[in-house]
């Protein structure tokens, strides 16, 4: 059984994802917050496997509530919840730990999936998002002194090109699978260039690597 803690200030948002919810066999809802205070008390007090957690909330928001849930219980799973299209509440969010990012607007049928997606280990960055960060990230024309420092920031984390076209897809929010298919690869190989641009980048998982990606200036 997965549990699971839902923080939204909104009663009629807490209500509606405690209904899509309360049909899941495999999902059981075992506190709601209005809060991030509140939402850390819950973590204390029932370990849950996964909190979805508003943004915008009174006392403490959920990125400082994420945070501090992060910092003492890492294993738990936070996926944030918001309505806004907000690129900087997005990379703050993934930078203190969110393993993920859902829009309220989503279909009530990709609640529990992405629930049990982020459960089982994985990252949750909606395709749209995805595609907002990269455009927002390359929307600026870059300098001659600028092309040469990210040519020698590459060439400082000795990335083969392959690896780099396995990256540029991946900060767009692609899976291994479109990835294999996209370069006419094994989503074995694949899943080996990913190990390996881990390894070099010194990250542990997809949301670092991308926001590396991103700080390194690695993707044009």
């Amino acid at each position: 059984m997965i549990k699971v803690i839902l923080a939204d200030d909104q009663d009629l948002i807490r209500g509606s994802l405690r209904i899509v919810l309360k049909v899941e066999p495999d999902i059981e809802v075992v506190g709601v917050a209005a809060n991030g205070a509140v939402a850390i008390d819950l973590c204390e007090r029932y370990q849950p496997d996964v909190v979805l957690m508003d943004i915008h909330m009174p006392e403490m928001n959920g990125i400082e509530a994420t945070k501090q849930i992060k910092q003492k219980w890492p294993n738990i799973r936070v996926v944030m919840l918001t309505t806004f299209h907000d690129m900087e509440n997005v990379r703050e969010a993934l930078t203190v730990g969110a393993d993920g990012y859902l829009l309220k607007a989503m279909q009530p049928e990709d609640l529990a999936s992405s629930i049990r997606l982020v459960n089982n280990g994985g990252t949750l960055i909606p395709q749209d998002i995805a595609k907002m960060m990269v455009a927002e990230w390359t929307s600026g024309t870059a300098s001659s002194s600028n092309i040469k420092k990210k040519n020698e920031m590459k060439s400082s984390f000795s990335l083969t090109e392959r690896e780099l076209d396995v990256l540029r897809l991946m900060v767009k929010g692609k899976d291994n699978r479109e990835i294999a298919r996209k370069l006419y690869l094994t989503e074995g190989t694949v899943k080996n260039y990913i190990s390996s641009i881990y390894s070099k980048l010194d990250v542990a998982d997809r949301i670092q690597a991308i926001l590396k990606a991103q700080d390194e200036k690695l993707i044009e």
